[in-house]
This record gives structure tokens, C-alpha cells and sequence, in this order.
């Protein structure tokens, strides 16, 4: 049995692909088909809003028949198993992790399932098409709708929790990430700092490698079941 108190976990996109669900950086990923500026930006939610509004709903869509993996089910495992803190932050805006069975978890960019009124700052559960006609549930506005995503530019959600649980964390453990989308890059070295042994798990080598005490590599279907369990003995 691992002897850390408090653990934190980031996730990324290589967390979700096993289950079919495209990475934004890859070589074949989303911004490698679509201008990232035109997609996820204000600017370009501003200049085309159908357009921005239908490619989210496309992806928002496309949640309905994707299911967990392995690799999300074992750090569902691993919350329910561990009587320290626990924090799972994720930068995925899938739903994958709550449908695996996580409930220690902060959407750090938001939520494909989640609306966002512009009008009243409501953030609620959304699960059909948004469109430049829908109705906020909250004030009523039409018009101002928009996926509560975070975009370029805009600042990440619950930031004082993650530093807070960062600043106690006695494990760190990175899965499926880039290393270079900040703030999250940034996340191992505030863990270093609190005196947190740092694992990675990824595919391939990232940016921010030599910042990790140890590195794993492969699918993360296969090493992040393999690390729950050795992490509970």
C-alpha cells in the first residue's frame, strides 16, 4: 500500500482517445483539421457563432456513444480505495471520468455537457444542441448561450482549489498530457515544491519530461491499471 496522504492526478487527452475520442495536438488531431483561432477563441465564437456553436455540438453529440476505459475506471478504483485527499483534475472536457465513477473531480476547462449564458453567467447541465436561438434556463436570454468550455485566452476553472491541493500533495501523477498547455504544465513543479513524489504516464515523451521522479510509457489502458494496482498493493 502506497503511504501518500494526499494525492493529485492531472489528465489529459491521451486519457480519453482509447475510447475514441480525438486529441486537439496530435499530429492527426482536432487543431491539425481546424484553426484553433476560429474554434476556440471569443474572437472566433464572436465572427461565426453558428458555426463555433455546431462544432461543439457535434463533439457534445458524439459523448453519447463513447464509454470509459480501463484507465478511467481504475482511477475511479483508486479515489474509492484511498482514505487520504484525493483530487482528480482534468483538462478533458469529455464526461468520461464521472462515467467511470469519479466524484473528486474539477473540469480545469470546463464541460462538453455544460452551457454557459454570457447574459447571466449561468453554467448548468446541457445535453442537447446549442444554437444561436436557445434560451437561457436561468434569465431567459436568447441568444447568449455558448459551451462552457474554457477557450484560448480565458482563465482555467477552480485554480485556487487544484494550488490548494497541489500545495499539500505528497503524490503527483501526470496521465495522458501534453506538457506544454499552461497552467497545467506547470502543475508538476508546484508539486515538487510541496515535496510530492511526481509520476508520468504517457504514450510518448512530452515537454516537461525531466520534471517527473519516474516516467512510464505506453497506452494508458494498460499503465494506469498497472499503476492503481501497485499503488494499492
Amino acid at each position: 500500500m502506497h503511504t501518500a496522504r494526499s494525492i493529485v492526478i492531472l489528465t489529459g487527452a491521451g486519457i480519453s482517445v482509447e475510447s475514441g475520442i480525438s486529441t486537439f495536438r496530435d499530429r492527426n488531431g482536432i487543431w491539425a483539421k481546424h484553426d484553433w483561432r476560429d474554434y476556440a477563441t471569443p474572437e472566433g465564437y464572436e465572427r461565426h457563432p453558428a458555426r463555433v456553436l455546431e462544432f461543439y455540438n457535434q463533439r457534445r453529440r458524439a459523448l453519447k456513444s463513447v464509454q470509459p476505459n480501463q484507465a478511467h475506471h481504475a482511477l475511479a478504483r483508486l479515489e474509492g480505495a484511498h482514505k487520504g485527499e484525493f483530487l482528480l483534475v482534468t483538462q478533458n472536457v469529455d464526461d468520461l471520468h464521472e462515467s467511470a465513477g469519479s466524484r473528486k473531480l474539477v473540469h480545469m476547462h470546463g464541460e462538453l455537457n455544460s452551457a454557459l449564458c454570457r447574459a447571466c453567467g449561468m453554467r448548468a447541465p446541457w445535453r442537447d444542441d446549442i444554437t444561436v436561438n436557445s434560451q437561457c434556463k436561468s434569465c431567459g436570454a436568447t441568444g447568449f448561450l455558448r459551451p462552457d468550455v474554457v477557450w484560448f485566452g480565458e482563465m482555467p476553472y477552480q485554480m485556487e482549489t487544484i494550488y490548494r491541493a497541489l500545495g499539500k500533495a505528497e503524490l503527483f501523477i501526470a496521465i495522458g498530457t501534453s506538457g506544454h498547455v499552461y497552467p497545467a504544465a506547470q502543475f508538476v513543479e508546484e508539486a515538487r515544491l510541496s515535496g510530492a513524489r511526481t509520476i508520468e504516464l504517457n504514450l510518448d515523451e512530452t515537454e516537461n519530461a525531466d520534471a517527473f521522479d519516474e516516467r512510464i510509457t505506453g497506452r494508458a489502458t494498460e499503465t494506469v491499471p498497472a499503476l492503481v494496482d501497485r499503488l494499492l498493493g
